[in-house]
């Protein structure tokens, strides 16, 4: 005889419910996010406080997804903090419209030679020779180009009311409103950043080895 799959009123219950929800709202970002663990081998925590966050090892380094609330809006982040062999560092975002006012300030927006690269994103950084050679890598433009919101840079600490990272030890990291649940899309981000690292490494500008900086 056939076994048959039985659900109790309330399981059946809550089950449509989430169907629903589902049908009109998409995942949730832990559902989406413990998703995108289980597809990368990574480590999917819940926080009550801090809420849900992504942690993978990639190489040497540790690279972690969450989210953070600057004046009421909550952002996606991705960080990875890293051993700078040379000071290096950049920031690109997408273009709006006040990029303008951003390079009438004074901020130097350097060209790539991509042309669909240089429409999309500002670059800016402090070595524009090394600018130029980091993103010569073909890879690292494509997956910025699939990103529909971006800022991308390497920072020396965390602002204002955070540790402050060792001497030498610099943090690469995304930043953008909202809350991201595509996991093809965090997967992308994910390559990005791997790809980056890499790519400084092989520039001289990165050392492959544990910076000793566990974030929280």
């Amino acid at each position: 005889m056939t076994e048959l799959n039985y659900q109790h009123g309330g399981e059946a219950s809550r089950e449509r419910r989430k169907q629903l929800r589902l049908s009109w709202f998409g995942p949730s970002r832990s559902e989406a996010w413990a998703l995108l663990a289980r597809e990368m081998g990574a480590r999917h925590e819940k926080h009550f406080w801090r809420g849900d966050r992504v942690v993978a090892k990639v190489g040497r380094w540790q690279i972690v997804l969450d989210t953070v609330h600057v004046d009421k809006i909550t952002y996606t982040r991705m960080r990875a903090p890293y051993a700078n062999a040379d000071g290096f560092r950049f920031c690109v975002f997408r273009k709006h419209f006040l990029s303008g006012l951003v390079e009438a300030l004074g901020f130097q927006d350097v060209k790539i030679g991509d042309a669909e690269f240089d429409e999309a994103f500002v670059v800016r950084g402090n070595e524009e020779p090394k600018l130029r050679r980091l993103f010569a890598d073909a890879g690292l433009r494509r997956w910025m180009l699939a990103q529909p919101k971006l800022k991308f840079e390497v920072r020396d600490d965390e602002g204002f009311f955070r540790p402050r990272f060792p001497e030498g030890v610099d943090e690469l990291r995304f930043f953008v409103p909202g809350v991201i649940k595509d996991v093809d899309r965090l997967k992308g981000l994910y390559e990005l950043f791997a790809a980056t690292l890499q790519r400084l490494c092989e520039m001289g500008s990165a050392y492959e080895r544990d910076p000793g900086v566990t974030l929280t």
